[in-house]
């Protein structure tokens, strides 16, 4: 399954901490690269990409874009799960950054976690406290502050990589074309209005048949699928942050009816609006 975080484009990263007594979300991947700090959760099970295996009491994962991962209760006793789940762009750092030469670390840390990275306990319990501590610094200081936590785990000793090389999720879509970012750029600033293929595709000065199948051979999606990626995309956040009732949500984010939005929500991220609010019931932050 495909998740649609409520990372939006003006976001740096967010940051969620919860108490829970099992694990319950699927299988799934994003486009953000996810840190995962998970306490008292012994004989859970953990699945990155083609690897499984049950945990101990404490874990630091850091999963790369587009791979698949999920942990399991399994065989897990404990009703204080503690996890902290930190999401960011892959675009927060530019590719150029990351070739200088002191960047080097993180820039070989963010390719192995193509197949997903574990790192030692007793790096997971040195960096504890500062992974805790992130929601408690705003704007810039928290933004350096995840700068120096990804470096302090670049240079850590005995990560192990978890997933086998040949193994490959999902595929890389390019969105490099100039019509394509435009089309996005559209999509996420008129998202909660009525958005047709023919208004976009004049955007891009192609015809509705040229651009639908020039959107899906660039993007993997159709059109249609993207603008409710988007709209689902903004929802998330809306339910998260707000108490905001769930017909409002749907209506604001341009779902023409409740039960059309509960349906695609449903069935693109694996539970309802009310279930997916309850469990984002910790802390939550987005810089």
């Amino acid at each position: 399954m495909r998740e649609i975080t409520p990372l939006t484009q003006s976001d740096c990263f967010t940051f969620f901490t919860r108490i829970k007594s099992g694990f319950d979300f699927p299988l799934h991947y994003h486009e953000e690269f996810e840190l995962n700090f998970i306490q008292n959760a012994k004989s859970a099970r953990r699945v990155v990409g083609d690897h499984i295996e049950e945990i101990d009491d404490l874990e630091l994962v850091l999963v790369g874009p587009n791979l698949q991962h999920a942990w399991f209760t399994h065989n897990c006793k404990s009703q204080e799960i503690k996890e902290i789940t930190i999401q960011f762009h892959k675009e927060l750092f530019d590719e150029k950054f990351l070739r200088r030469n002191q960047l080097s670390f993180i820039r070989t840390m963010f390719e192995k976690s193509a197949r997903g990275i574990l790192f030692s306990r007793t790096t997971a319990g040195q960096i504890a406290n500062r992974i805790a501590e992130l929601n408690n610094k705003t704007g810039f200081d928290s933004v350096l502050e995840l700068m120096s936590i990804l470096h302090d785990l670049s240079t850590s000793r005995n990560m192990r990589i978890l997933s086998d090389a040949s193994f490959n999720a999902t595929e890389h879509f390019s969105y490099s074309s100039r019509r394509i970012e435009k089309a996005f750029e559209y999509m996420n600033e008129n998202f909660d209005k009525s958005i047709t293929l023919s208004e976009v595709a004049k955007l891009a000065n192609m015809s509705e048949v040229s651009f639908s199948r020039f959107f899906k051979q660039r993007t993997g999606s159709t059109f249609i699928d993207s603008l409710n990626e988007i709209r689902l995309g903004h929802a998330s956040r809306i339910l998260i942050e707000t108490t905001q009732n769930i017909s409002e949500v749907a209506y604001d984010c341009g779902f023409n009816n409740i039960s059309n939005f509960n349906r695609i929500f449903k069935k693109k991220k694996g539970c309802t609006p009310k279930g997916f609010r309850e469990s984002f019931s910790g802390t939550r932050i987005f810089v």
